[in-house]
């Protein structure tokens, strides 16, 4: 019988890495099991505070050992991922790998670190898996035009108590969201800049959101909110925003979409692989003017529509079916 093990150095924060894998557990019908840097101890950085990086990476190694999976999913390519990988290729464990974050472009952004030196190690780390699963289809072509191997698109789904049963009224000033991380590489700026045009909230937390409140006093921040909460927050705005332009997916998109939100975005990886230009949303390099005709959507066919596509089962069959090979 398989006993799958899922390996992430990401499971208890806030982001759409612990919300894929969370879900993963919640609703896999196989034995699955998870080891992550809650389980030991670990530290974390200035720079990105929430991350907990596991400083025990033997424990972490023993306790899959512990485990005996037959099969491993390598979620991130932080201590826990290499002593996963590690464990695999001495004892000769089939694994998948999941690439879920730019982090070449994270780290420049960050800290200038070239980006040739964290390519060239992620294609190491990630090339000799069965299968690379990526959120969407461009950054599958991005990672394959790059030299990885076996790359495959691997769908995301929504929860069903994210998606809010509230009826929703039109504003006359649009009230736009955003909900996410509030820090840096997700490029919140261009999106506060229009604060004197429209009613803003930001749904998040992150290490500059001190400077931003301070910046801008008439944006309404209102840290994180969870499940019916942050369900109910998405109904009772008119457009989602989402300006990052280093993600490689956006599961928050998905559920804004669920909502009935349109997507007011930038039009790069994550956005262009889920908005449907003029219906579900509009990307392009105004966002000022791609909001204004987010507004004048239909909000009750997207809500129906995009329910229709995203499912949490699919992801896991996706990910079964290239870690286990069933079809």
């Amino acid at each position: 019988m398989h006993k799958i093990l899922i390996a992430t150095d990401s499971f208890d924060q806030v982001n759409g890495v612990s919300t894929t894998y969370r879900n993963i557990l919640k609703y896999s019908r196989k034995r699955t099991f998870v080891v992550h840097p809650g389980l030991f101890k670990w530290t974390n950085f200035s720079v990105y505070p929430e991350v907990q990086f596991c400083t025990e990476p033997l424990k972490a190694y023993k306790k899959i050992k512990d485990i005996a999976p037959s099969h491993i999913h390598i979620g991130t390519e932080g201590p826990i991922g290499l002593a996963a990988r590690i464990y695999c290729k001495l004892n000769k464990i089939p694994y998948t790998t999941g690439y879920h974050t730019k982090f070449p472009e994270y780290l420049w952004k960050l800290a200038r670190l070239p980006h040739f030196l964290t390519y060239a190690y992620l294609k190491v780390f990630h090339n000799d898996s069965k299968a690379i699963l990526v959120p969407s289809k461009s950054c599958q072509e991005e990672l394959t035009k790059k030299g990885f191997n076996h790359v495959v698109v691997w769908t995301r789904g929504v929860a069903k108590n994210l998606i809010s049963r509230k009826p929703f009224k039109k504003s006359k000033i649009p009230k736009i969201i955003y909900v996410g991380r509030v820090s840096k590489e997700k490029n919140l700026e261009p999106l506060c800049e229009l604060h004197s045009k429209f009613k803003i909230t930001i749904v998040g937390e992150g290490p500059i959101l001190n400077k931003l409140k301070a910046k801008y006093p008439k944006i309404n921040f209102t840290g994180y909110r969870f499940g019916r909460d942050l369900a109910d927050t998405y109904k009772e705005h008119d457009v989602f925003c989402f300006p990052s332009k280093t993600d490689t997916f956006g599961i928050v998109m998905i559920e804004a979409l669920a909502n009935g939100l349109p997507v007011a975005a930038f039009e790069v990886t994550g956005p262009v692989d889920i908005v449907e230009q003029g219906k579900t949303g509009y990307l392009g390099e105004d966002l000022e003017e791609s909001i204004n005709r987010c507004h004048k959507l239909n909000r009750k066919k997207i809500e129906f529509n995009i329910n229709q596509q995203w499912s949490w089962h699919k992801c896991i069959e996706i990910l079964h079916k290239h870690l286990l090979g069933e079809s």
